[in-house]
């Protein structure tokens, strides 16, 4: 069950959501705020997996709500303004919904809602581990690529986006690194750079402040980051 969050000045939009809400058995309105200093109180109080937030209210604009949020569940952007959809996306939004919408492009925002829920959450296989046979959904472009973790030798900041180094090929999606850092498991990934996350299984060796990856991909190691290498 999702636990949805409303955040918006205008009634008439918290109407449209929650006819949408209605109409989803695993969907739960946990709160209806009409500014970001209401939302902010709320979320302090309350347990939310996901914001329907809007950008232009009074005093506190969507993105300064955001900002000021010690922990951030997922958010969707509703507006109707196009021109907030890269700073949004910037801000790790999971989708952008642009107002008025429709129930089947709500809907397509709570299954990537669910997706990502989905990549955070360890999954086991038969024998019991955790990192195995693992997989994530990472967005590219309009869509929501499945990789498994297995076959990703690096994460590398890139701006505001990451490149996924999967079989010596980049896939570049709008997310901080340090959100990947957050939901990988630990015991296979490491960080080694402000800039770069390598999974410990494809190390092929250490040459002082370097690594260098089975896939022929040379990472540089920051020296705050060279005691993740020690491992017993």
């Amino acid at each position: 069950m999702l636990r949805v969050l409303i955040v918006d000045d205008e009634p008439l939009a918290h109407e449209v959501v929650i006819t949408y809400l209605n109409e989803c058995q695993d969907l739960e309105l946990a709160g209806q705020c009409y500014s970001g200093a209401e939302a902010l109180a709320f979320v302090k109080e309350n347990p939310v997996d996901l914001i329907m937030l809007d950008i232009e209210m009074p005093v506190l604009t969507g993105f300064d709500f955001l900002s000021m949020l010690p922990q951030k569940p997922q958010v969707v952007i509703t507006s109707a303004y196009q021109e907030y959809a890269l700073e949004g996306f910037n801000m790790d939004v999971t989708d952008y919904l642009l107002k008025p919408f429709r129930f089947d492009r709500f809907m397509q925002a709570i299954d990537k809602v669910k997706q990502r829920r989905l990549q955070t959450q360890p999954q086991a296989t038969e024998t019991g581990s955790q990192n195995d046979g693992q997989t994530i959904f990472i967005k590219v472009d309009r869509k929501q690529v499945q990789v498994n973790l297995a076959e990703i030798s690096c994460f590398e900041a890139y701006g505001n986006y990451v490149k996924v180094w999967r079989n010596n090929r980049a896939l570049l999606t709008p997310k901080t690194l340090t959100s990947f850092e957050q939901s990988l498991p630990g015991k296979q990934f490491v960080r080694v750079h402000k800039s770069a996350i390598v999974n410990y299984r494809m190390i092929d060796y250490i040459e002082g402040d370097t690594l260098k990856l089975t896939d022929g991909k040379e990472v540089a190691i920051g020296k705050q980051f060279k005691k993740n290498l020690m491992r017993e």
